[in-house]
């Protein structure tokens, strides 16, 4: 446990950025899973929708810190490909 006045504090901090990062996090996932489900269903349009509707929460969580931006375009690029081939 946290002995020094600065050490409590860090640990308060801590908790309440996880949980904001826990929060968004799961924000980001709900959108994606509905690019997937999207996507699923072969509706090419709403697949487009999705994507276009995630695509800055996933870069929100980029600036925020959540995912790294690699990890995010990465995402972003095989989603887009999936969505482009139900043509």
């Amino acid at each position: 446990m946290a002995n020094t006045p600065q050490a409590k504090k860090r640990a308060r901090q801590n908790e309440k950025r996880f949980l904001i990062n826990k929060a968004r996090r799961s924000r980001i996932r709900t959108y994606l899973r509905k690019v997937e489900e999207a996507i699923a269903s072969g509706d090419k349009s709403v697949a487009a929708e999705a994507l276009k509707a995630a695509q800055p929460e996933l870069m929100r969580g980029v600036t925020k810190g959540v995912f790294h931006k690699n990890t995010a375009s990465r995402k972003m690029s095989r989603l887009a490909a999936r969505v482009k081939a139900l043509a």
